[in-house]
């Protein structure tokens, strides 16, 4: 199954610009305020839908699939690569723990300003949409908490983030739309393997970062185990899961995102998102 926010309406997908609209199909019974916390219900549900396609819509409708999560939350370091480029060794334990603050998220197709006087850096990163409260959950288990998985950008302005006695990476990672996530969320049962997917990222048609998500040292279910240890999760949250070797400020020379630049992100089974990126127009 394939779930997209489709200005705002939950619309189970039929085609990539074709589907059906949740709300209208359910007698209202189903929409985003109640979707993801009745998962289990509305999974039963839609795999009996029987309806037509009634919504047509372009990519510039597009939202993010889980459009009002109580937390996002983050990981870093969490590819072997990624933490030797960034130079760290790779974390015994759970990689470290952020949030990026829902103020940053948006569209998968997002227009972006640059902050005056940063260094905004990409991270491609897979995202688990959270399908029901998840607290103290087995590894085993913990797929079953996850209503699907969708692309996330982590982007990162690495000049704030890094900036004073300790990193900001909360704040250097959530200027307004710096968490742009879709196109849509897929459910684990429309993949292969849920475990091994590709992901890149271009800039400009430039490939930056190219890996596979079973080189994740915390995969998605050790992940969300043991962030249940200590936090709950919450129906609809969003968990960006790292991301792999190939960011800007661990190359050689460092290499920003510059105005009028495209990024574009990919991730198997999943599709793809596009930002562009524009001068602030008051600096």
């Amino acid at each position: 199954m394939k779930l997209a926010n489709v200005d705002g309406r939950a619309v189970l997908l039929t085609a990539e610009d074709k589907g059906i609209d949740v709300a209208k199909a359910s007698g209202g019974i189903f929409g985003f305020g109640s979707l993801y916390q009745n998962w289990t219900e509305f999974r039963a549900w839609a795999k009996k839908l029987t309806a037509e396609p009634d919504v047509v819509f372009t990519r510039a409708q597009l939202g993010p699939p889980s459009p009002a999560p109580r937390q996002i939350v983050a990981i870093g370091l969490n590819y072997d690569a990624h933490a030797a480029e960034s130079g760290f060794a790779a974390p015994d334990g759970l990689p470290p723990v952020f949030t990026k603050f829902v103020s940053a998220l948006t569209s998968p197709d997002a227009e972006v300003v640059l902050p005056p006087g940063g260094n905004v850096d990409w991270e491609v990163e897979l995202v688990a949409v959270v399908g029901q409260t998840t607290h103290q959950v087995e590894e085993s288990e913990a797929w079953d908490y996850i209503a699907g998985v969708t692309i996330g950008q982590d982007l990162s302005e690495r000049v704030s983030q890094l900036a004073g006695p300790a990193p900001q990476f909360s704040l250097g990672k959530s200027f307004p739309n710096f968490a742009p996530v879709g196109p849509w969320l897929v459910t684990p049962d429309e993949l292969a393997d849920r475990d091994d997917l590709a992901l890149s990222c271009a800039v400009d048609g430039e490939t930056v970062q190219d890996s596979r998500t079973r080189e994740l040292i915390y995969p998605v279910g050790k992940l969300i185990s043991a962030l249940s240890r200590t936090i709950t999760l919450y129906p609809g949250d969003l968990v960006f899961t790292g991301t792999p070797s190939g960011v800007g400020v661990g190359r050689t020379p460092q290499r920003f995102l510059r105005a009028g630049e495209e990024l574009v992100s990919r991730i198997e089974g999943l599709g793809e998102m596009r930002q562009t990126f524009v001068a602030d127009p008051e600096a």
